[in-house]
């Protein structure tokens, strides 16, 4: 049998400052992912969080991707 789909979802954050600006004074070419997971019921909006980004070499905003 199909089980339930649960509350909590698998999503994929992505770095907002190599999506912009593509290998300009970067060490490499790339963009930072992470993927973490959300609950749907209590956070409905896309989550925005501050993460390391290895390519840029500093702390950014890391948007929620599809």
């Amino acid at each position: 049998m199909a089980k339930n789909k649960g509350v909590r979802i698998v999503i994929t954050l992505e770095c907002n400052e190599c999506r912009s600006n593509p290998a300009i004074d970067k060490r490499s070419h790339g963009v930072s992912r992470y993927t973490t997971e959300k609950n749907r019921r209590n956070t409905t909006e896309r989550l925005e969080i501050k993460k390391f980004c290895r390519y840029c070499n500093k702390s950014t905003t890391h948007k929620e991707i599809k």
